[in-house]
């Protein structure tokens, strides 16, 4: 396809009166779509179905060490489910916290216990102006909690490998940074997996200050879209072999495995850092709703089971994310004004419009029908500085609307572009 940024002017006009027309065709048809958020579909979530049928009367309410699942106790979670997310985290089944259904709640609740009480050293709320690094364009909820704490953010910008190693080796020097996001496989929104020259690079950090977390929030571990998927080096091992151990924080949850609302998350740390969680949440809880970890366990006796449950995800997301690699391949390709991803596996495709167009092409989507993400909610406090950067989430709609959704986006990326070059 031919260059905008070769057109001459009387070329881009007639381009222009073409995309507008097309547009206008769109803008009639009366759509309406909903691209916001990267949320499973409803054929994913009836792959579950079976699951409210693994505990009750008939089927008894205990686990496989006897625990009455109906009653107070079991802080850390089910053992059976331990040892599942042990294998999705690569750690030891001792190192795991199994909680309730948000990994959000637990990546909230730890930034708090840092905020009152600390990790090893001073509350970070009496340190004063403490800082976070955010990887961006990231995970827009990330950000969220780390403002809520009136954290200063501090952006890094990712490279095809992770976040830019250079920079984050500089900013740790500084003990008022105390942490860092990270969503190491099929990152929120870009879709890439970290190197393993990144993923050892962090592991070896030292940073000057020594009550410094990485909360590693790998949430899309094993959501892959083909057999052939990326592979993430396993962090602990390498902070193990650095001595630096303490500086990580795991995550992960069952919400794009199971249900959304009504998953089971996980976190894992050192055996340090485990007990100063579990110390601190005995104050704070009871136990966590252990008939629903049974209903997990049930359903997912052990990781091939679960291997072979993802795979009927891969089958039906797949389709989604390439009707959307093809609709940008065709309209897009060639013309200059866009980047995209075209990621092995996770919840988003990632798009990079022509500089100071994201808005506008937020605009032109809504007016025909389309929502997207919020421009600038992969950036800290709201604010992409290029105004290029559009997360596109497939996931949710049905296939033909996602290739509907395409065509408007598309669409709209052109005429954004062509007002701007005119």
């Amino acid at each position: 396809m031919a260059s905008y940024l070769q057109m001459n002017k009387e070329q881009l006009t007639a381009e222009f009166e073409q995309v507008k027309k097309e547009y206008e065709r769109l803008k009639s048809l009366g759509t309406v779509l909903d691209m916001t958020r990267g949320k499973p579909g409803f054929d994913q979530m009836d792959e579950c179905g079976e699951i409210f049928d693994l505990v009750g009367n008939a089927t008894g309410f205990t686990n496989c060490e006897g625990t009455d699942c109906r009653n107070y106790g079991g802080l850390d979670g089910l053992i059976e489910l331990k040892y599942l997310f042990s294998h999705i985290l690569g750690v030891d089944h001792s190192q795991i916290i199994v909680g309730g259904n948000s990994s959000l709640n637990m990546m909230f609740d730890t930034i708090a216990q840092g905020m009152t009480h600390g990790f090893g050293d001073k509350p970070w709320m009496l340190q004063g102006g403490i800082k976070f690094i955010c990887p961006c364009p990231g995970y827009d909820r990330h950000f969220a909690i780390t403002e809520h704490f009136g954290i200063e953010m501090i952006p890094v910008k990712n490279t095809p490998n992770g976040p830019d190693m250079d920079i984050i080796e500089e900013l740790i020097k500084d003990e008022k940074v105390k942490g860092m996001w990270c969503v190491p496989k099929y990152s929120n929104p870009e879709g890439i997996t970290y190197s393993d020259d990144t993923v050892r690079r962090l592991a070896a950090m030292k940073p000057a200050a020594k009550d410094f977390r990485i909360m590693w929030d790998n949430a899309y571990a094993i959501h892959d879209l083909y057999d052939k998927g990326d592979k993430l080096l396993n962090i602990y091992h390498e902070c193990v072999k650095n001595g630096t151990e303490d500086n990580i924080i795991m995550f992960t949850s069952s919400s794009k495995i199971t249900f959304p609302g009504a998953g089971v998350a996980a976190e894992a740390a050192s055996p340090y850092n485990v007990s100063l969680l579990k110390k601190r949440m005995a104050f704070q809880t009871i136990g966590p709703d252990k008939l629903n970890q049974l209903r997990h366990a049930r359903m997912f006796p052990n990781f091939e089971v679960l291997k072979k449950h993802m795979k009927k995800h891969a089958n039906i997301l797949r389709p989604k994310f390439e009707a959307v690699i093809n609709e940008l391949n065709k309209q897009l390709a060639g013309k200059e004004i866009a980047e995209w991803t075209n990621p092995l596996g996770g919840y988003f495709v990632n798009l990079n419009v022509r500089k100071g167009c994201a808005k506008r092409v937020e605009q032109l989507c809504a007016e025909a029908g389309l929502k997207l993400t919020s421009v600038g909610a992969t950036y800290p406090y709201g604010k992409d500085p290029d105004n290029s950067n559009i997360r596109i989430a497939p996931s949710y709609p049905s296939v033909d609307e996602v290739k509907s959704a395409s065509v408007i986006l598309c669409c709209a990326v052109r005429y954004a572009a062509l007002e701007s070059l005119l």
